[in-house]
């Protein structure tokens, strides 16, 4: 069962001791490409839960101008997050819901609020933070996962997700919380990083039904998550 407590305990860090630093370039790019097609303004970017805040130097890496700040409660995180500081980055070992800063430009949420036990309140508290929001979320509900229950479960266990989405339900939530969404796609990581022998073997039925049917190939083969560029809603 998934342990609220264990990114303060240490327990996240011990199943997952880089904190996914292997996946940032990736997602990086996934972030990339939503700011650069929807020219949104980057002068201040904050990330919620930066893990190791490699995202962060990526980003800045792209954007010479901007400022980024991340924030995350693992102690384990904060001290892979120290080593990444400079003048343009900063971390915090706190919980961004209990800072006070002015709106940012850019808010990011990087697979966070399937973590989050009340992912509703969380989401709602974040919608005056910031112009615009960035969230990339797991689409862990497809028919591969629900068929295969161990599946579920591993996510659970390992990397801590408490709840399951799929692109119908992942958007709703956030218009549920006060959001509007301007633009959305999908995030191909089982074509692009397949990690395992099954998902190299399913990497090439993936890209190619994808490419005929996106939503069916998400819902049924799954190996993608969805990327959603949000505003404050009224």
């Amino acid at each position: 069962m998934a342990n609220p407590d264990q990114y303060l305990s240490g327990e996240y860090q011990a199943k997952n001791p880089t904190f996914h630093v292997e996946d940032s370039p990736w997602k990086a790019e996934q972030i990339r490409r939503m700011i650069d097609s929807e020219r949104i303004p980057a002068g201040r970017i904050a990330e919620v839960g930066c893990g190791a805040g490699e995202i962060a130097v990526q980003l800045a890496g792209h954007y010479p101008s901007t400022r980024l700040d991340g924030f995350e409660i693992s102690p384990q995180g904060f001290a892979l997050c120290r080593q990444r500081e400079s003048d343009r980055i900063k971390f915090y070992n706190t919980d961004f819901a209990a800072t006070q800063t002015p709106p940012y430009d850019i808010v990011l949420c990087i697979d966070v609020f399937e973590h989050i036990e009340d992912s509703f309140a969380f989401l709602r508290g974040l919608r005056s933070r910031g112009a615009g929001f960035i969230f990339h979320i797991p689409l862990d509900m497809n028919v591969q996962m629900v068929a295969r229950s161990a599946q579920i479960l591993m996510v659970r266990s390992s990397v801590g997700h408490i709840h399951y989405y799929s692109k119908d339900t992942a958007l709703a939530i956030l218009e549920d919380c006060g959001y509007e969404i301007r633009a959305w796609f999908y995030t191909p990581n089982g074509v692009d990083r397949p990690t395992s022998t099954k998902a190299r073997l399913l990497r090439l039925p993936r890209k190619i039904l994808f490419a005929l049917s996106k939503d069916l190939t998400v819902r049924f083969l799954g190996g993608f998550s969805l990327l959603v560029y949000a505003v404050p809603r009224g």
